[in-house]
């Protein structure tokens, strides 16, 4: 008798413990209102089809019909995202030969220019004489709609900051060089107010991030190892509502399709990532090639009540509001 009434209170206990940790991950009490907001990839760029992207395709080489006249990492194209109601915009930097930081996606200058070579083969003076238009076509070569539009339109970062001083921008680390992170901490963010520091997030390999945050406990930071080993612990412990250490002051990317699993997802989760400044933010496919909600149609799988950010190329698109 006793036994069955010991194996009673352990089936009441474990009970009361799952409604405790439903309690505590449940998103019934959350508003069910669209909120969400929008975070452009390079500003509003020329899209293409990512199917057909490896790691060292010329993006520029297959771009779609063109639907608008801006170009990627420029400050045309970044104005047009603000204006356009982008909450943030991304854009990717490179070390130049004179220590400056050029803001330009590809690894090589042949793809998208009229150069050659490596972006830090070269001053920031002579990478303003190249036309970051000369390489796109939409098809295969026979006509080049931006070749000649394009030239001096590559930004020096401080372009940048001093183009748009009180907004929120996402600063993509491209070259892997960890003396590129020594020059944007001290000779860009160092001299940051507190204010316009909590307005900027930065991304890129392990080693480099990792030198950004023992410069600063608090500027939101992301590299791919950070955000999986910090995950991966709130997997562990998350239903208890804490927060690990390593997910404060962080950024995260996260696929639609995998961030369903996170404890609380979606609403109870970003609010307590918000609690310790780290931003959500979705992007469609696996994440691997920054896929985003590009189309009024693909923001229909957005969880009702989403409060995050929303990764998009095309914010001329998607941007109803």
């Amino acid at each position: 008798m006793k036994g069955k009434r010991k194996k009673q209170w352990i089936f009441i206990f474990v009970i009361l413990i799952l409604v405790l940790i439903w309690l505590n991950n449940t998103n019934m009490f959350y508003t069910k209102e669209a909120n969400y907001k929008f975070l452009a990839h390079r500003g509003l760029a020329q899209t293409f089809d990512v199917s057909l992207a490896d790691w060292d395709t010329n993006t520029a080489e297959i771009i779609h019909e063109p639907e608008h006249p801006y170009l990627e990492n420029t400050i045309p194209s970044m104005q047009a995202a603000f204006d356009l109601g982008a909450d943030v915009v991304e854009l990717d930097v490179q070390l130049t030969k004179d220590n400056k930081l050029a803001v330009f996606h590809d690894f090589t200058l042949e793809y998208r220019t009229d150069g050659k070579g490596n972006v830090i083969d070269y001053t920031m003076a002579e990478l303003k004489t190249l036309d970051v238009g000369y390489g796109y076509t939409a098809d295969n070569g026979r006509t080049y709609p931006f070749r000649g539009k394009g030239t001096g339109l590559m930004p020096e970062l401080n372009e940048v900051f001093s183009s748009f001083p009180d907004k929120e921008l996402l600063i993509h680390v491209k070259d892997g060089n960890i003396k590129t992170y020594e020059v944007l901490w001290n000779n860009y963010l160092s001299t940051m107010t507190k204010e316009r520091l909590a307005q900027i997030t930065v991304y890129g390999d392990n080693a480099g991030i990792e030198f950004l945050r023992e410069k600063s406990p608090i500027l939101r930071l992301l590299s791919m190892g950070m955000m999986k080993s910090a995950l991966l612990k709130y997997e562990l412990i998350g239903f208890t509502g804490y927060i690990p250490k390593e997910l404060h002051n962080m950024e995260l990317h996260l696929p639609l399709k995998y961030a369903r699993f996170l404890w609380g997802w979606p609403n109870r989760f970003i609010k307590r990532m918000e609690s310790v400044n780290t931003r959500v933010v979705i992007v469609a496919g696996d994440g691997k090639w920054s896929e985003g909600f590009d189309t009024t149609e693909s923001l229909n799988a957005i969880p009702k009540g989403y409060s995050g950010y929303v990764w998009t190329n095309r914010i001329d698109k998607v941007n109803k509001r």
